[in-house]
């Protein structure tokens, strides 16, 4: 049996009219949409039934479709209060954008360095907000690559979470979003179209070890995520992980070969004979 998370002064993100709004807005709207567009299946939820109320989801993140796909594929009691860490900079500048990643994901603001467009007084009032939330009992998703992959491949991961883990002492939840790159890369303006296949991959949660450091911790996560999403990926014959790495290191070498070494010009090409 769950007890009910304690608002403690952060009542919005366990309001029960907040709360009803965005299980109807999900339920009626939110899920059958996403799995109308997507063929998508879910694997791993038996190794997550007994999670106890308050933990940490880290997945990979290379597609707007990633927050939708996990809070879809969440048992009810696990996504009830789930609240979201997003980008402030792009969904808390506006009105419409805090209001409808707030409906939808339960969602809270994170300042995102160099990037921030927040005065002072906001950026203070945020800062430590993730761990008051865990205070009080409330789960959060972050995903800790801190933006979306550009390339399909899985960029490393910030170690905030695996910090707030240690610290508060509450699991992580590893999950791989597989497919959802092919399925609406973050270039691609258009919706998917033709179902494509997609997966979500929920793993064992996670405890620090005995000593282990954020660093330590965060890269353990990250490969965690990793086998979930290749040994998935291989099963179906779709692309891994590993593969969109190696296809970024290609194109990286490539682009350094075809680059002019500093301090020389390009040679000029010799005009066909006859020609001066």
């Amino acid at each position: 049996m769950t007890t009910e998370p304690r608002p403690a002064g952060r009542g919005r993100y366990t309001n029960a009219w907040h709360r009803a709004a965005r299980s109807a807005t999900r339920i009626l709207f939110l899920k059958p949409f996403v799995w109308r567009l997507l063929d998508v299946k879910v694997h791993g939820l038996d190794r997550i039934t007994n999670t106890p109320e308050t933990f940490i989801v880290v997945g990979n993140h290379s597609s707007d479709l990633d927050a939708p796909l996990i809070f879809g594929g969440l048992p009810g009691r696990m996504s009830r209060y789930l609240t979201t860490g997003v980008a402030a900079d792009r969904f808390f500048t506006k009105w419409w954008g805090k209001a409808y990643t707030s409906l939808l994901f339960n969602a809270f603001p994170v300042e995102r360095g160099g990037k921030s467009k927040s005065d002072d007084s906001k950026r203070n009032s945020r800062r430590g907000l993730a761990q008051q939330l865990l205070n009080d009992g409330i789960p959060i998703l972050l995903f800790a690559e801190g933006t979306r992959s550009r390339t399909g491949a899985m960029g490393p991961l910030r170690p905030g979470a695996a910090s707030l883990a240690i610290a508060r002492h509450v699991p992580i939840i590893p999950v791989a979003i597989v497919g959802a790159y092919t399925a609406w890369p973050s270039h691609q303006k258009s919706l998917p179209s033709g179902r494509p296949p997609v997966h979500v991959v929920f793993g064992h949660p996670m405890m620090p070890a005995p000593g282990e450091i954020a660093h330590q911790f965060s890269e353990r996560i990250r490969r965690r995520i990793v086998e979930l999403h290749d040994t998935t990926a291989r099963a179906y014959g779709m692309k891994t992980l590993a593969e969109y790495a190696r296809t970024v290191a290609l194109e990286q070498s490539d682009n350094s070969r075809n680059e002019p070494r500093r301090g020389t010009t390009a040679p000029t090409p010799e005009p066909p004979k006859g020609e001066s």
